[in-house]
């Protein structure tokens, strides 16, 4: 358990933009910031961070709290995971009130998974630069590629012994446990239920999360054994994922937004040579196919990809079918090829930095031309290959939302197709007229329209729930703040509102709850404010403020400074503001009492009963004539 005065030192020295800033990009507007949603696909953006406030909203998922709640829901961290990642961004020591050791820091399975995953990089990185087999085969094999000692420290580049079981047993004696040695792939189980190493002689590439935990592993033989695969790779489990992991993205993160690009290669050490020669918005695909998952990972922080290929001609072909996803997904792509026989990491050793740059410059082309040109040459003078060219172009082409931009390509194209250009463009409109069409139609046949709406449950929200809600939005904003009153002075809004509140019970359970951790809190002689409540560990509490506070609309400073003309928001008169929802909310109540006992009398036939009852009644209704004439009086003149 983190000791709270570390957790207040965190919340603190936080900076919400910066740290959302690192997965998200955003976009200064006014006193806060904007950005495409980074939990859903969307093309508008609707994601605000408040710096001031502290908090995001997402408004197209609902979604919003501090800079440890995004953390959270981002990265699937738990609420220490996210308290210690912060601490160790802003150099704050943890203080816990039971230190346990490492490899039991967390009593779940995912942080076990990452615990593990750790001790092998360790392991690897030590075997390679502190064993003498270490040194002379896996390091000797990067000194060769040219990788410098800083480097493979940075990537945390290792070797795995040539020895059956050299990992698995030193795991064993620092009590890792078995389950998550085979679980995270880095030991395999014999069938006499001994363990064995799965990279044994194989140099390492350790893979990081966005946020820079290592994650999974690629292994590299050095032998040249056709029948032993050259790579493999970590199996899928709770905290690796290839679909959605790009390596090299925790380094390139920040040269991919300040440079506005990214540059993808193939391979680990495509990525290691791009980035040791200084440009470091480089990133591979782990030698998978591009997926979904990993454009939009891009997409966060740019809108331009690069991708550099090697000379085969082959895979090049291969790779190009697979690439219309980052067009559907609206990002810029360019593609640059190296001559027969190079890849990135060989190219850019052979010429340096700045001829790797020069290169680069000069021969990258905009995929969809680059795609049209490079079929044409395969197609040759065969008019049926060429006919199924001109599809397949148009088939990418139609995948890019951005009209315009599309009918640019068409123009450009129909040169390159010797096509004219109203041909080109009636089949690309077939086209997106049949995806439309597709999109539209129901995935199943409906049955009858009475059994679907019976079986649709209908959320409905009360007018008193709205207004026990404005209740705790009014106490989160204003609690703090002191009255300034005809009639009241020298007190702050919260506590009032909580005496004046004493006799109301509330409905909702999450506005109860929040009501109800406002009053213990002045018990014990503390004055919640509003960071109090969105940094609350429990969850409810912390989305029900934040969802409070967050609005998708700001009034634009400009408003009165151009067109002169003065809005007037409710803190120019608090004590309408706060009593008007205090008594609308006493009158609702007062209004269901009154219903109650109107319902009684209908059922009441003992004639004692019913003058208690209509006692009742009566008393109820001068107390709805007493908050409806204040209400008159002191909100509505």
């Amino acid at each position: 358990m983190i000791k709270k005065a570390t957790i207040d030192k965190i919340f603190e020295a936080t900076d919400i933009a910066e740290v959302i800033g690192e997965f998200v990009q955003l976009k200064k507007r006014g006193a806060n910031y904007v950005g495409l949603s980074p939990f859903a696909n969307e093309k508008t953006p609707s994601f605000t961070v408040s710096p001031v406030k502290g908090i995001f909203k997402d408004f197209s998922t609902g979604l919003g709290g501090s800079a440890v709640t995004f953390l959270m829901e981002h990265e699937k961290f738990t609420y220490p995971e996210a308290l210690k990642w912060l601490a160790k961004k802003y150099n704050i020591e943890v203080e816990e009130d039971q230190q346990t050791p490492e490899n039991k820091e967390e009593d779940n399975r995912r942080e076990s998974l990452m615990v593990v995953s750790a001790f092998a990089a360790k392991f690897f990185q030590e075997s390679l630069l502190e064993t003498a087999e270490g040194q002379n085969i896996g390091l000797s094999y990067f000194k060769e590629r040219g990788f410098r000692e800083d480097i493979i420290r940075k990537f945390e580049l290792g070797y795995s012994p040539d020895n059956w079981d050299a990992f698995s047993t030193a795991a064993i004696k620092q009590n890792y446990q078995q389950e998550f040695l085979l679980e995270s792939g880095l030991s395999v189980k014999r069938d006499n239920g001994t363990l064995y190493d799965r990279y044994r002689g194989r140099v390492m590439f350790p893979i990081h999360s966005f946020t820079g935990r290592v994650v999974g592993f690629g292994g590299r033989t050095l032998k040249n054994d056709k029948s032993v695969p050259k790579y493999v790779n970590s199996p899928e489990s709770e905290i690796y994922h290839k679909s959605s992991i790009l390596y090299g993205l925790y380094f390139a993160k920040k040269a991919i937004r300040e440079t506005d690009n990214c540059y993808l290669v193939e391979g680990y050490a495509d990525v290691i040579s791009v980035y040791q020669a200084g440009i470091e918005n480089v990133v591979a695909s782990s030698g998978t196919s591009l997926t979904v998952e990993q454009i939009r990972l891009i997409g966060r922080s740019t809108k331009n990809i690069t991708i550099l290929y090697d000379g085969d001609a082959a895979g090049i072909k291969a790779a190009l079918r697979g690439l219309d996803l980052i067009l559907e997904e609206g990002l810029n792509v360019k593609v640059v090829t190296f001559p027969d026989g190079h890849d990135p990491d060989s190219f850019v050793r052979k010429v340096g930095t700045a001829a790797f740059k020069t290169y680069i410059d000069q021969h990258q082309k905009d995929f969809i031309l680059y795609k049209t040109s490079t079929l044409l040459k395969d197609a040759g003078n065969d008019p049926i290959k060429k006919a199924e060219v001109i599809r397949e172009i148009v088939e990418s082409i139609a995948k890019i939302p951005d009209s315009i931009k599309a009918s640019v390509f068409v123009k450009e194209c129909s040169l390159l197709l010797q096509m004219d250009e109203r041909s080109l463009l009636t089949e690309l409109n077939k086209m997106r007229l049949a995806k439309s069409k597709k999109q539209d139609q129901p995935a199943y046949k409906p049955v009858s329209e009475t059994s679907v709406t019976e079986n649709i449950p209908v959320k409905t929200v009360s007018a008193e729930d709205t207004q026990e809600k404005e209740i705790v939005r009014l106490l989160i904003t204003y609690g703090n703040k002191m009255i300034d009153w005809d009639g009241i002075a020298n007190t702050y809004i919260g506590p009032f509102m909580i005496a004046e509140l004493s006799d109301v019970e509330f409905e909702n359970p999450e506005s109860k709850n929040v009501v109800e951790l406002y009053r213990q809190e002045l018990e014990n002689g503390r004055l919640p404010d509003e960071t109090f409540f969105i940094h609350h560990p429990d969850r409810s509490v912390a989305d029900l403020a934040v969802s409070m506070v967050s609005t998708p609309y700001s009034l634009s400073e400009n408003w009165y400074e151009m067109h002169k003309i003065l809005v007037a928001g409710e803190q120019d008169n608090m004590k309408a503001t706060i009593l008007g929802a205090i008594f609308h909310l006493k009158k609702r109540k007062v209004d269901q009492i009154l219903e109650g006992i109107r319902r009684e009398l209908q059922k009441t036939t003992e004639e004692a009963d019913v003058d208690i009852l209509l006692n009742q009644y009566q008393h109820m209704k001068k107390v709805e004539k007493n908050i409806s004439d204040f209400l008159g009086s002191v909100i509505l003149k």
